[in-house]
């Protein structure tokens, strides 16, 4: 069994690599899809950041995306197992219409998140491991440096859209 620091710590890159998977594929950083996106992003161009990482950052804030999703699924998980997490999701998915969110980022890192965590805690981990590793990879985004996060951001969306070729 795993020392319970490094679970968390693995819960973390797990989380995080969900949540930027899911939100990088439904192109948050592209432009801001809700009510206040757009403002953040230009907020963070004028901070010294990235215009495209602001997007998602704004997008992240104004609306749940996949990281809120990750965070309720294992928080869903926590308190109820699998169908826990599934209501999460459904929770989410109505956080954003009531957002006029066009986007299903949210819903999706929601769902992913639930059988990634349900998965987890039949391999040893526990559901608050992730609760606690998604706050972690929430604050690496949102909270430690809003200039250095969207700048990652921007260089990961740069990849994606190099792999898919489908970006402006």
């Amino acid at each position: 069994m795993l020392d319970e620091s490094f679970r968390i710590l693995i819960a973390a890159v797990i989380c995080w690599l969900n949540f930027m998977t899911v939100d990088l594929i439904f192109k948050l950083p592209e432009s801001g899809g809700v009510c206040g996106a757009t403002a953040i992003a230009q907020e963070v161009e004028k901070g010294g950041g990235n215009l495209n990482g602001g997007f998602m950052m704004g997008n992240i804030v104004s609306s749940p995306d996949a990281s809120a999703g990750t965070l309720l699924a294992s928080c869903g998980v926590f308190c109820a197992g699998l169908f826990g997490g599934f209501f999460a999701a459904v929770l989410v998915y109505i956080g954003n219409r009531i957002c006029y969110d066009p986007g299903y980022a949210g819903t999706t890192g929601c769902i992913t998140a639930t059988l990634i965590v349900y998965g987890a805690t039949q391999a040893g981990f526990a559901a608050s491991d992730f609760i606690a590793g998604m706050v972690i990879a929430i604050l690496t985004i949102q909270g430690i440096s809003y200039v250095h996060a969207s700048r990652l951001i921007a260089r990961l969306w740069k990849v994606r859209c190099r792999l898919l070729r489908g970006c402006r």
